[in-house]
């Protein structure tokens, strides 16, 4: 199976080179597409005859050792769905782009699948030096794919993401450099395993702040979050669909697998501050919702708040908290994603992204308005959906660490989950439900779903249901790895 992960890199990396070298044909977009539809093949087949140690599968080989560094991959329990989240998205933003009207679609392709390597080799990474190699590899085509196909303010919307990205890629550095210069190995097995390969506490602390914030500026969280809303707003699509689908994953999954990885001592004593983060971005999040009057910028704002459930799962450093954590990380690359590509839609044939400008969809398009409203109430955390899952664990976790912090933050965090009904379902209000307006008339046939919408969306769709209804798929099948183990102890 050494061959089959392997290949999970390989494949779309090759078609990221084909569609560079025939970028002015579009054949070369759609062959391009194959080899990520192939991608996304390889990493079905991933749990295939996996072994009984810490990973699945390994890959090692010496990458340059003249300065020690390795290429060593490998997948468990914890990686495995978000590959394959990141292989399934970025295919279905390669079949948007090649069934829309897109300006140089095989180049916008070429950088898709050039961010896929990036995001793939951080969920793969088994060395923390690897690791961040690849968190960097995907900077600057993200950068270009917001700066040529994004909107007017597209420039500085990029060049305000990659500011935002590389302060926070410095401090990750440095921190990189602690773990590896403290311990002497940048093994993350080995160090989780040794429960951080010897670092004092003190060691400890400082490394998981600078590794810490530099995942904070990725996921974004908040108080670090002002690059997500403009990039969100300015991005095309597909930009944004890749963004809040994976991209920010890499950030919050950083949180675990090195943070709490290199570093249980330090992710222990700073557990308070990331509980009061977690609840504060949970309630600003919600609340900037309230105030939002732009489509994008308002799913775009509910990326915050979700994510700031996530963080409360990591702070409990509990098995329950972080498998919430993880679950929440893959509902909601499924159902901002979802959005993404709702919202996109109504905004190209529109014309418009503010709510005072949309109204009706539900006359004029009653099968788009169905299937935004069922991501909404995804979003909102409706049970039975996979929204709800890990929101509701994460507040659990929290309330069952027995003290009377943990309970305000779960009460808390609770009252903030109304705060995402509260500006979501004022939305479908809006969109679906109100007064029809004249751009929404004006692009009825624009506004259909047809077959090929149905086919990037419907898997989607599906994935959010069955993971709501049938949750043990996730938690037991793949999250329950000895590295949650650990960490519960």
């Amino acid at each position: 199976m050494t061959a089959v992960l392997i290949a999970v890199l390989a494949l779309p990396a090759a078609g990221g080179v084909l569609a560079a070298l025939g970028h002015r044909h579009r054949s070369a977009g759609w062959l391009a597409t194959g080899f990520a539809a192939a991608g996304l093949l390889a990493a079905v087949f991933l749990p295939a005859s996996r072994g009984d140690g810490p990973l699945w599968h390994r890959f090692d080989v010496a990458w340059a050792p003249a300065i020690g560094l390795r290429f060593d991959i490998g997948v468990d329990g914890i990686s495995y769905p978000l590959i394959v989240l990141t292989a399934l998205l970025t295919l279905l933003c390669c079949l948007h782009t090649m069934s829309e009207t897109t300006r140089r679609p095989t180049a916008l392709i070429g950088l898709l699948l050039a961010v896929e390597v990036g995001i793939l080799g951080v969920f793969l990474a088994a060395n923390i030096v690897a690791f961040f190699v690849f968190f960097e590899i995907v900077l600057l085509p993200m950068y270009a794919i917001i700066a040529f196909w994004g909107g007017p303010g597209r420039r500085a919307a990029a060049a305000k993401f990659a500011l935002y990205t590389v302060l926070g890629s410095l401090l990750l550095l440095v921190g990189v450099y602690v773990v590896v210069s403290s311990t002497g190995t940048g093994d993350l097995v080995a160090l989780a395993e040794s429960g951080g390969g010897g670092m004092s506490p003190a060691t400890q602390l400082v490394a998981f702040a600078l590794l810490g914030v530099g995942f904070a500026v990725k996921s974004p969280l908040w108080p670090l979050h002002s690059w997500l809303p403009a990039a969100h707003t300015e991005a095309p699509t597909v930009g944004s669909v890749i963004l809040a689908g994976v991209l920010l994953k890499m950030g919050t999954y950083g949180l675990i697998r090195v943070g709490l990885g290199v570093a249980p001592e330090g992710a222990h004593a700073a557990a308070p501050v990331l509980l009061v983060l977690a609840v504060a971005a949970i309630v600003v999040g919600g609340l900037i919702c309230l105030a939002q009057r732009e489509l994008k910028r308002l799913i775009a704002y509910s990326s915050v708040g979700h994510m700031g459930f996530v963080l409360l799962g990591i702070a409990t450093l509990s098995g329950t908290g972080i498998t919430a954590a993880l679950y929440g990380n893959i509902a909601h690359g499924l159902i901002t994603g979802l959005l993404f590509f709702l919202v996109g839609s109504i905004k190209q044939a529109t014309g418009h992204g503010m709510l005072t400008e949309l109204g009706g969809l539900r006359t004029t398009a009653p099968g788009l308005a169905g299937i935004l409203g069922f991501a909404a109430l995804a979003s909102l955390g409706l049970p039975g959906l996979a929204g709800f899952w890990g929101e509701a664990f994460a507040v659990y976790a929290t309330l069952a660490g027995d003290s009377t912090a943990r309970a305000v933050a779960a009460a808390v965090a609770a009252a903030g989950a109304a705060l995402a009904a509260a500006y979501l379902l004022r939305m479908i209000r809006r969109v679906n439900y109100g007064p029809p307006t004249a751009a929404v008339d004006g692009a009825a046939a624009a506004l259909r779903v047809t077959p090929i919408r149905l086919a990037l969306w419907g898997p989607l769709v599906a994935a959010t249901v069955l993971l709501g209804v049938v949750p043990g798929l996730l938690l037991d099948g793949f999250t329950a790895a000895p590295f949650l183990e650990w960490v519960s102890r």
